[in-house]
C-alpha cells in the first residue's frame, strides 16, 4: 500500500495522542510517516509506524536572516518568516518525501502551511479542524485544498459558522485519541483517594501557561469540605495563601484516572481534556485559556450551546463566586448526555474513513474493510 504521512504539531500532546490512536487503527500495510519536531511526545506506535523529525516551524535557533524579520506576511499564510533556514530544511524534508513515496495521503493536524505545501505538492490532503476564528484565507485555502476535513469532536460540538461546504466533507470524531476511562471507585482505588472524599480536580492545560494559584486557593478555602487536587503547571502568585485541602501534583501521567476520580473538574477546554471529562461524566467548570485563534473560546461557546458545562470566562474571583460556579455546574450536569459525546470507537471509524477516500481518490487501492465486505 502507498503510504500516509502525517504532520504532527508538537504544542501540547492532543495532536500526537489523535496520531497514535489512528496508527494503530489503519491496516498494518498501510504505511505511515509521521513528521513532527519532536519524538517524545507520542504513546507507543504499531510497527508500520515511524517518525521523521523535522525542525520547528516557529522556534527562532539564531540562524534566521535578521534583515528579513520585518517583511510582511501576506493574508494566506500565518507563520512563514522569511530567512528560516530550519523552515526550509522542515519543508524540504517533507516535499523530498512527497517526491520520493508518492504518498495515497498527507494528514495535516495541525498546519495551514503544510497543507497548502501538500496541494501545491500535488499530493492528497486531510485538514484537521480546530475550533476556533479560522475564517481568514490561510485557514480557508488549506480547508478548501483538501480531499477531507476531520474533526476530533462530536458533531453536537460543531462551531455554528461551519459553511456547508465544510461540513459535507467533514468526518467527525468525537473522543478521537483518549483511552477508555476507568469507573469512578477504581480510579479512586489506585489513586488512595477516600470513597467518601469530595474531589475537586483542576486541569491545567499543557499547551499554554496554565491557571493561576490565587483563584484556585481562593476556591479551596471556600470550599473546605473538598479535598482539591491540581495537575499540570499553577503559575505561582507572590500573594497567593493556600490551605491545607489542596495539593498541587504537576505534571503527571496519570490525568485520566484523576479526572474519572474526581466529583468535579475546573478545566480548560483543550481537545484531549473535554473529551475526557465528558467521558467520565463530571460536573464541569470549563475556563477558556488564551489559544491562537480564540480556539478554547469557541470550543467553549460550543459546550456551552450544548449544555456540556458551566463556562466561566475567567477562574472565580472571590468566595461566593466560587460557589455560584459550583451550584452551577452541578444544576447543569448531565451525565449520559456528556458521554454521549465520546465515540469510543472514534478511531477505527476514521481509518475507515481514510481508507474510504483514498480508495475514492486513487481507484485502485480499494480500502481493506471494504474489499472484506
Amino acid at each position: 500500500m502507498r503510504p500516509i504521512g502525517y504532520f504532527v504539531h508538537h504544542q501540547g500532546r492532543g495532536h500526537a495522542e489523535r496520531c497514535a490512536a489512528i496508527a494503530h487503527a489503519l491496516p498494518p500495510e498501510r504505511p505511515l510517516v509521521i513528521f513532527c519536531a519532536r519524538d517524545d511526545i507520542f504513546p507507543p506506535l504499531p510497527a508500520q509506524a515511524r517518525i521523521v523529525t523535522i525542525p520547528s516551524l516557529f522556534e527562532a535557533t539564531g540562524a534566521e536572516a535578521p534583515g528579513l524579520a520585518d517583511l510582511d506576511t501576506p493574508d494566506t499564510l500565518h507563520c512563514a518568516p522569511a530567512g528560516w533556514p530550519g523552515i526550509r530544511e522542515a519543508m524540504g524534508t517533507i516535499a523530498g518525501w512527497f517526491r520520493e513515496a508518492d504518498p495515497a495521503l498527507m494528514i495535516c493536524d495541525v498546519s495551514a502551511e503544510i497543507a497548502q505545501l501538500a496541494r501545491i505538492c500535488s499530493v492528497p490532503h486531510v485538514k484537521v479542524v480546530q475550533h476556533g476564528d479560522r475564517s481568514d484565507p490561510g485557514h480557508v485555502a488549506a480547508y478548501r485544498g483538501a480531499l477531507g476535513l476531520l474533526a476530533p469532536c462530536h458533531a453536537d460540538l460543531a462551531q455554528p459558522d461551519w459553511p456547508d461546504w465544510m461540513i459535507g466533507r467533514m468526518h467527525f470524531a468525537g473522543g478521537l485519541g483518549i483511552a477508555p476511562m476507568l469507573e469512578r471507585a477504581e480510579a479512586r482505588a489506585r489513586l488512595g483517594h477516600a470513597p467518601r472524599d469530595r474531589i475537586a480536580l483542576v486541569v491545567s492545560g499543557g499547551g499554554g501557561s496554565g491557571f493561576a494559584q490565587a483563584p484556585i486557593g481562593v476556591g479551596a478555602r471556600t470550599l473546605s469540605d473538598w479535598r482539591w487536587h491540581t495537575i499540570g503547571h499553577v503559575e505561582r502568585d507572590w500573594h497567593a495563601t493556600e490551605p491545607g485541602n489542596l495539593v498541587h501534583h504537576g505534571w503527571v501521567d496519570d490525568a485520566a484516572d484523576r479526572i474519572a476520580a474526581a466529583d468535579l473538574v475546573i478545566a480548560s477546554t483543550g481537545n484531549t481534556t473535554c473529551h475526557q471529562v465528558m467521558a467520565a461524566g463530571l460536573p464541569w467548570i470549563a475556563v477558556p485559556e488564551w489559544r491562537y485563534f480564540d480556539e478554547q473560546h469557541e470550543k467553549a461557546r460550543a459546550l456551552d450551546a450544548a449544555a456540556i458545562a458551566h463556562v466561566a470566562p475567567h477562574l472565580p474571583s472571590s468566595a461566593h463566586a466560587w460557589r455560584a460556579a459550583f451550584d452551577a455546574a452541578q444544576a447543569r450536569h448531565d451525565a449520559g448526555r456528556m458521554r454521549a459525546l465520546v465515540d469510543a470507537d472514534a478511531a477505527h471509524a476514521t481509518a475507515h474513513w481514510l481508507e474510504e477516500l483514498i480508495h475514492r481518490a486513487w481507484g485502485a487501492e480499494a480500502p481493506l474493510a471494504l474489499v472484506a465486505e
